[in-house]
């Protein structure tokens, strides 16, 4: 039997309206209005945002957040990511006069933060050029794109990622998240990969569900709330390891003593060798393919 046939006897035919088609009924339905169509009780429960924002409601949000970005990246082909996290306030090289001029007449301490942000823009300069290297690769496995560069979809560092993958002419996602203060995507994200987030756990998780190696670059309580969850995924043996690129000794060194909380016992020395120190970018993408044996 053709597929023209089986079409003609109804035999792959729907056999119930899809959700698309019953809300455009009811939008017909509402031309004549009534006491019983006008009220909230009669809108169909999936168009209902009043709704859908109830307490009650929330695991079918969690549902939706998590089910949401999964169907998008799926769609669009992308098999793994490469996920790099940083500050949101570290500026881009060429903006470091500017802040410095900026900074002059500050107080003295005001002023030595600034100095030390600049100091530290030479890593969005490696974001951008990791991203840039990973995007050029292009690597295609089982017809799914792999270490496709993922970012928080927010400023500086995050903003480094994603511009390396677009100046590498290819795309980039971002998962940003509503905040009280504005957080506006950067303007480097891919726009149909661009991703936003209520729940900071789903978007976690959405971080590491495709992610094939994690750059961490310095960063405030966000990257170490990130980096930190990470590491104890690892280490637990609740995910597979992958390489952590960690950017800046000199700064992790200053704010976290790793040996000494394995000195404390409280981590085992092995598990200093969660993560990879590096520098450049060049230093992160050497290993990155002897791991995965990519032979870049």
């Amino acid at each position: 039997m053709t597929e023209d046939e089986k079409r003609r006897r109804g035999i792959e035919d729907r056999k119930f309206y899809a959700a698309k088609q019953e809300a455009r009924f009811e939008k017909q339905g509402l031309e004549s209005q009534t006491p019983q169509t006008e009220h909230p009780s009669y809108k169909l429960a999936f168009q209902d945002k009043d709704f859908l924002l109830r307490e009650e409601l929330r695991p079918v949000r969690f549902q939706l957040e998590l089910l949401k970005p999964e169907m998008v990246l799926d769609e669009a082909g992308v098999g793994s990511t490469l996920v790099m996290y940083g500050s949101a306030r570290i500026p881009p090289p060429e903006a470091a006069d500017t802040a410095l001029e900026g900074a002059k007449d500050l107080p003295d301490e005001e002023r030595a933060i600034v100095e030390r942000l600049v100091a530290k823009s030479k890593y969005y300069g490696e974001a951008r050029k990791l991203a840039k290297m990973a995007t050029e690769k292009s690597i295609i496995e089982n017809g799914k794109r792999q270490f496709v560069v993922c970012s928080g979809g927010g400023p500086s560092i995050m903003e480094a990622a994603n511009r390396g993958a677009s100046e590498a002419g290819g795309e980039s996602i971002g998962l940003n998240i509503i905040l009280p203060h504005e957080q506006a995507p950067n303007q480097y994200v891919t726009p149909y990969l661009s991703l936003n987030f209520h729940y900071f756990a789903l978007r976690k998780m959405h971080f590491l569900l495709r992610a094939r190696a994690v750059a961490v670059f310095p960063g405030g309580f966000g990257t170490f709330d990130e980096f930190f969850e990470l590491l104890t995924l690892i280490q637990t043996g609740k995910m597979k390891p992958i390489p952590i690129l960690l950017f800046g000794k000199e700064f992790w060194s200053r704010v976290v003593n790793f040996e000494a909380i394995a000195e404390e016992g409280t981590i085992s020395k092995k598990d200093l060798d969660l993560f990879r120190w590096c520098e450049t970018a060049e230093d992160a993408w050497e290993y990155l393919c002897d791991f995965y044996d990519l032979g870049c």
